[in-house]
């Protein structure tokens, strides 16, 4: 074995072993008959996108559950691939053409799109890179791209098969409009933000009766010139008289415009009058179908006012036309007032601008398996992680509505429909949409494409990533399925995921896994995971999103180069309970970076404390240890490994990564490291006790290896081979990790049966210890290891404490340790082995030793209180297990137990 070096070099080790494990082909997934398979697809980034910490914490845990997969000996596939993300890549792609004082509309379609193609060759691998720098051991040679042809020929078998059952069809409906991308946004891309605008009362001139005025409120005096009518409801007594009257339009060309009633109406709101612009609000337009109104649209598609407007706004953007309008009302005297208003506004995700309802056709998906989505959640067949996200994904399904799935784009899946040339596409109907003499839907077109126009717009991206669970698996051509191993792995097993894209991708990945997969078979076969793991939002100490625009996001590149990768993987998940939001804290990554530091030093000790024995696998290392000669510290550290080991495999078992990191650390620092390692010295230099000592760290250290890898990969499998763990040249995780049972099964089977009271009096000595040093703490005295403690005792407790009395001054780092039958004006605290009293006699602050004692007995007598109250309480009482009413009525018995303790300690210090 090579010698451990005295320090950690995380950037070395993790170089190193990523090129091993990619040579090996370590990552790489099998279809293996009689193996368990595991599969994973990761949410896969944007060609845009740059490692974020989102990015890390989601891809730490699904690597963290795949890593584990492969040590349980299942057949673990990790599916990695990157999304062509339309909106976001024109974004990029037309910024820098305005750098070059271009539009996409001077190079053309053909060209805009090889520019992005070349644009991706060029960045779009860049966070594969990264992520592969933070571990992630996906089967790279299975990468996908949602533009590859084999993946754009699934999404467009998709479209035409649903447009033949009648799920897609084309209609002009009001849609989310945004401006600065110029396409339609489906309701899921549009994020509402508080607004502080101005609400400005508006007076329309009755024609009826000159000098008199209908008023109306409106936030968006520049559409004014699209108004068509003003409405009322119909029970409203103040506008009873005025019903099929007229008043003249406010702004823009002059026009005499109807007062209709509709119940759609508020009349709590405003003035009870509402002005209708069909054209550029959703309930206006509704109102218009029913009144048989015209529609006036006065904005065109880049958000600048049209013709329509009038000429004193034309060509003005629509912010710039806000302003110039409330002008332009001013003078003319039909501005009443102007007040503050807050209210909610829709924003592009993307863009960040808002949103503008737009009246265009679209092309429509109405989602197929809605029932069966429902029921695959609400009846287990899908687990959601926390399980509450499940009432949020069943209330959207309750109220779904159609799903807008074109966009105005070049950049994707160009939509495969063909309009015969001079058709008049402004007036299709559904009817001649279904004409194939007409319009043409097909994968190859027509046969006769110089008579034939393809349809400019592009597919929803989600319309392409809703099929990555089996697209990415060869679906729908058979020989690329059989190779990928589509009937083995899918279903896939754990989706992670963020709750905000629960129903852009989460909900219609379910649905169209139950359209496309084995028809005919049952919900579970389809489905295309059994568990959602959902993420929290990673938050800056003040609570708020981390974002670039106010830089409180680190960089993880820095931070990997600053703690290591497995530093950065330690701490982000110590900090993220489940489906909780996380409060950032960069000291927490620096405690992953020192965890490794101890994991490390730890190694080394052992390294230098002896030879190794056979340690190539466990049942080896079992053999090695000699039951007979264990002693109290042993059978603890044993049970403790034990205990730790069903805890972690329990948090996997319930999607509680943090709590695992918080046990296998607590366990290894804390029963391991400070306690077991340090009160093994003494044993160490004995050639009796020597052998046995050393086997039984190299079972601690073996096993902690193992439950530690999916955690912090690297510095485990440099640690696995210095210290000769397993076959030579064989990587860590081709040792299938044995759990507690397993270990439990082997001990016994060699008659290793573990001492339960030395477990306990081995408890009781930490905790002796743990209150020692935090009454020395408590003085400033932590570094002192001249000082004497009294015990005040019972026989068994002093027994316990006379026959390792050597070790708990060592250990506590005192002088002496020594009984006594009373003992005044000293501090002191409460043990599991009696009452322990720092004597500091010449020292001592009295006052501040009493002033101790009473916050200590304050927060017991309130300890006892609950107890007290949760015990009196008879629907506590009548329906607890035997058990938990047994273990409340022992707290409480030592809850007074320890009480009466404190009244005394204060009580002798007067």
């Amino acid at each position: 074995m090579a010698e451990i070096n005295k320090s950690y070099e995380p950037r070395d080790v993790e170089k190193k072993w990523y090129a091993a494990w990619q040579a090996a082909h370590a990552f790489a997934g099998k279809v293996t008959p009689g193996k368990e398979p595991y599969t994973i697809v990761i949410p896969p980034p944007n060609i845009t996108g740059v490692l974020h910490m989102g990015h890390v914490l989601n891809n730490t845990l699904q690597d963290i559950l795949i890593r584990r997969a492969r040590l349980e000996g299942k057949a673990a596939l990790w599916i990695p691939g990157t999304d062509h993300a339309s909106i976001a890549t024109h974004s990029v792609l037309e910024r820098e053409l305005r750098k070059e004082k271009k539009t996409r509309y001077d190079l053309g379609r053909d060209r805009f799109v090889e520019r992005t193609w070349a644009w991706r060759e060029k960045h779009g691998t860049i966070i594969i890179e990264q992520l592969q720098r933070l571990g992630a051991s996906c089967d790279w040679e299975r990468t996908q791209f949602t533009m590859d042809p084999h993946y754009s020929r699934a999404v467009l078998t998709v479209f035409t098969d649903l447009f033949r059952k009648g799920h897609i069809y084309r209609g002009k409906r009001m849609v989310n409009w945004c401006p600065a991308s110029q396409t339609a946004l489906s309701d899921e891309e549009v994020i509402m933000k508080p607004v502080n605008g101005t609400m400005y009362r508006v007076r329309y001139e009755r024609v009826d009766a000159p000098g008199q005025y209908i008023e109306v409120k409106t936030t968006r005096p520049e559409t004014i010139p699209g108004d068509v009518a003003i409405a009322v409801h119909p029970g409203d007594p103040r506008y009873t008289g005025l019903l099929g009257q007229k008043v003249r339009r406010a702004l823009g060309p002059a026009a005499e415009i109807p007062i209709v009633a509709d119940t759609a109406v508020d009349r709590e709101f405003g003035t009870g009058a509402l002005k209708i612009t069909p054209a550029h609000d959703k309930a206006d337009f509704e109102i218009g179908l029913r009144h048989q109104l015209p529609v006036i649209d006065v904005l065109n598609a880049d958000g600048r006012l049209n013709e329509f407007a009038g000429p004193e706004l034309a060509g003005l953007d629509r912010f710039a036309g806000r302003k110039r309008a409330v002008e332009l009302l001013k003078a003319s005297g039909a501005l009443v007032a102007e007040e503050a208003y807050a209210n909610n506004v829709g924003y592009s995700e993307r863009a960040d601008v808002p949103i503008e309802p737009r009246l265009t056709w679209q092309w429509w998906l109405r989602y197929p398996r809605v029932e069966e989505a429902r029921a695959a959640v609400r009846d287990g067949h899908i687990k959601f992680h926390p399980e509450r996200w499940s009432k949020v994904y069943l209330h959207w399904l309750d109220n779904i509505q159609d799903w807008c799935i074109s966009r105005q784009l070049w950049w994707g899946h160009r939509i495969p429909v063909w309009y015969r040339k001079g058709i008049d596409r402004e007036n299709l109907t559904e009817a001649d949409v279904r004409d194939p003499a007409k319009v043409h839907v097909s994968l190859e077109g027509p046969g006769d494409p110089e008579n034939w126009a393809q349809e400019d717009d592009v597919l929803d991206t989600w319309a392409s990533s809703w099929l990555w669970p089996f697209a990415t698996l060869g679906w729908p051509d058979e020989a690329a399925a059989k190779r990928a191993g589509l009937d083995y792995f899918y279903p896939t097993t754990t989706l992670v995921t963020g709750p905000d894209i629960i129903f852009f991708w989460v909900a219609r990945m379910i649905m169209a896994g139950l359209e496309f997969m084995r028809p005919g078979e049952p919900i579970e076969r389809r489905i295309p995971f059994r568990h959602v793991y959902f993420t929290g939002i990673i938050r800056d100490a003040q609570g708020r999103k981390m974002s670039k625009s106010l830089g409180n996001s680190p960089d993880p590149l820095d931070l990997i180069d600053k703690y290591g990768a497995d530093g950065l993987r330690f701490g982000i998940v110590s900090i993220a309970p489940q489906g909780q939001d996380i409060r950032f804290q960069e000291d927490r990554i620096e405690g992953g970076k020192n965890f490794c530091n101890k994991l490390w030093n730890a190694s080394r000790f052992r390294q230098m404390s002896g030879e190794a024995g056979d340690n190539s696998s466990l049942c080896a290392v079992l053999a090695r240890l000699e039951a007979g000669k264990f002693d109290a510290d042993d059978h603890a550290i044993l049970d403790r490994l034990l205990a730790t080991t069903r805890e972690v495999d329990r948090c996997f078992a319930h999607f509680e990564f943090s709590a695992a990191v918080q046990a296998l650390y607590s366990f290894f620092w804390g029963d391991f490291c400070d306690w077991y390692v340090e009160v093994s010295k003494s044993k160490l230099q004995s050639a009796d006790t020597k052998p046995n000592c050393l086997a039984i760290q190299d079972l601690v250290l073996r096993q902690t290896l193992l439950l530690l890898h999916p955690f912090i990969p690297f510095i485990t499998e440099e640690l696995w081979h210095l210290l000769g763990y397993g076959s030579a040249g064989a990587f860590i995780e081709e040792v299938r990790l044995e759990n507690a049972s397993q270990i439990a099964t082997n001990s016994l089977a060699r008659g290793l049966a573990l001492d339960r009271a030395a477990v306990a009096s081995v408890e009781k000595l930490k905790g002796f210890t743990s209150q020692a040093r935090a009454l020395k703490a408590d003085h400033n005295l932590a570094s002192r290891r001249d000082v004497r403690f009294f015990v005040i005792a019972a026989e068994d407790d002093w027994a316990v404490i006379a026959g390792n009395l050597a070790k708990l001054v060592r250990m506590a780092g005192a002088a002496e340790i020594a009984r006594r039958d009373s003992v005044a004006g000293a501090p002191a605290v409460v043990t599991p082995l009696g009452t322990l009293y720092l004597d500091l006699a010449s020292t001592v602050d009295a006052g501040a030793e009493k002033q101790r004692l009473t916050k200590e007995l304050e927060q017991i007598a309130k300890h006892v209180a609950g107890t007290e109250a949760r015990l009196a309480n008879e629907a506590f009482v009548s329906k607890a297990p035997a058990a938990v009413l047994a273990g409340a009525r022992q707290q409480l018995a030592d809850q007074r137990a320890k009480r009466t303790e404190l009244e005394r300690l204060l009580a002798a210090l007067g």
